[in-house]
């Protein structure tokens, strides 16, 4: 299964939601992951860049 960003589910850009949704996770859930791991390693950041770019949309 292919991995699209959500465009009824998302805040920024549907990456979370998208993930989410292919992993059976509550975007909320998967949100509240990608902040904690850019307030820790700060390149979750940069990799929600490249995914909005490269992850299609629904």
């Amino acid at each position: 299964m292919m991995v699209r960003r959500s465009q009824s589910d998302k805040v920024i850009g549907g990456v979370c939601a998208g993930l989410a949704r292919n992993l059976g996770m509550q975007p909320s859930t998967m949100r509240w992951i990608f902040v904690l791991l850019v307030l820790v390693a700060g390149m979750s950041a940069f990799v929600y860049l490249i995914g909005w770019i490269f992850i299609p949309s629904e």
